[in-house]
């Protein structure tokens, strides 16, 4: 049986911290024509199928899409790493979400993951919203630790979240304890 992603939240309301871009790199929105390159790094990155046809479904959807609402790291022409500030109308009043962090196995370790959260932390707050969630899965250790770094925490949504969360903060090395704080 399949369970349900872990879920995080976090308030904008917070200081967010100042965030250097890494030499050589670049931080730009979203362009027509990137399709193809989100796709290449999305499913190399997290695992999938996404086709263009599924991006632009998934823009469609967005509520009110912007292209500075999706974020690229770039090195020269070469896509480094994404995330996404998400907008849905099913997204409880104030709340926005960030939306499938990605960075390409050769750029990690470099801090590219942890700005790109921070563009879109800093983006759904522009955008007047007072909290962001988002959803990851237990065995993305790394962008969890980003998260927990950054401020977002833990919700216990599901039955199966608790036990979830105590293993994952015991693999990170922290206190299982605080899963519920």
């Amino acid at each position: 049986m399949s369970q349900p992603q872990l879920e995080m939240e976090c308030s904008l309301c917070e200081g967010l911290p100042d965030v250097a871009v890494p030499a050589g790199y670049l931080i730009r929105t979203y362009r027509h024509g990137d399709g193809a390159a989100w796709c290449r790094l999305v499913n190399e990155a997290i695992g999938g199928e996404w086709t263009e046809a599924g991006l632009q479904e998934e823009m469609d959807s967005a509520q009110d899409f912007r292209a500075a609402d999706l974020f690229f790291a770039v090195d020269g022409e070469e896509v480094a790493g994404t995330t996404w500030a998400l907008r849905r109308e099913s997204f409880p009043s104030g709340v926005g979400s960030v939306h499938m962090l990605a960075v390409a196995p050769e750029h990690r370790r470099r801090g590219l993951g942890r700005l790109l959260v921070v563009f879109a932390l800093r983006r759904l707050r522009e955008q007047g919203r007072a909290r962001a969630r988002l959803r990851t899965d237990d065995v993305r250790l790394p962008a969890i630790k980003i998260y927990l770094g950054l401020g977002v925490r833990p919700l216990l949504t599901h039955e199966s979240h608790l036990a979830r969360w105590r293993k994952v903060y015991r693999k990170l090395g922290l206190d299982p304890e605080e899963v519920q704080k």
